[in-house]
């Protein structure tokens, strides 16, 4: 009995590590059109008549490149120096909470969000982050920084079944992901942290402090592809 029930565990995590580099390879060459997220947004609005989920991909080459340098200012400043993981701000974080008593507050990566949202259903639980680990190691295993820049632009959630730079640029702007120009990428860049509560028409005046740090750190940012 004890041997089937190792064999079968066995068994079930070779399947799954199977299936789920598989579902990254996948996504390495492929638009992503459809995540978890997505579904779950979907689930929370059922009755709701006018909600639907919007999402255009767009490769990364007809996205703006101050959109790409606003968002790693705003949300990543060390995308490209670290594995998927920036240990840096999470000692710097580590260290405030014992010295100060600072708030342990949140300090996921670029890579991170691409995992949580993309093969995650976002709860709060720690095997979904047990789960979001495993899929950033991967990604970073398997995909380019660009490719990995690229999925997270076209499936960030911008707003209320708005997904992705491209689908943001339209609803708030009028305008392609290729047309944004610096304030309009900081705008969208700024409501990231929370775009369900957020306006990128909006988040200049209402949370002005963030818009002006976030557009200071834009221009001093260098795009990296």
């Amino acid at each position: 009995m004890l041997k089937k029930i190792k064999r079968f565990i066995i068994l079930t995590v070779i399947a799954f590590c199977s299936i789920s580099i598989a579902w990254v390879l996948v996504y390495k060459w492929t638009p992503v059109q459809w995540t978890p997220l997505m579904l779950k947004r979907t689930v929370q609005n059922i009755g709701v008549k006018e909600y639907e989920n919007t999402l255009t991909w767009v490769d990364i080459e007809d996205i703006s490149q101050v959109m790409v340098r606003a968002v790693i200012a705003s949300e990543d400043c060390r995308f490209m120096e670290h594995h998927g993981f920036d240990i840096k701000e999470i000692m710097k974080m580590k260290k405030e909470h014992e010295e100060n008593g600072k708030k342990l507050r949140g300090c996921s990566t670029i890579s991170q969000q691409v995992a949580k949202n993309c093969f995650t259903f976002c709860g709060q639980s720690w095997w979904r982050k047990g789960f979001e680990a495993y899929y950033t190691v991967l990604i970073e295993l398997l995909w380019s920084k660009e490719r990995i820049m690229e999925v997270y632009l076209n499936i960030v959630e911008t707003g209320e079944g708005t997904f992705g730079i491209e689908a943001a640029a339209q609803k708030y702007f009028k305008r392609s992901a290729s047309k944004l120009n610096t304030h309009q990428a900081v705008s969208i860049a700024c409501i990231l942290p929370n775009p369900l509560q957020r306006n990128p028409q909006t988040v200049s005046q209402k949370h002005r402090r963030r818009y002006n740090s976030t557009y200071k750190r834009t221009a001093q940012t260098a795009y990296p592809f």
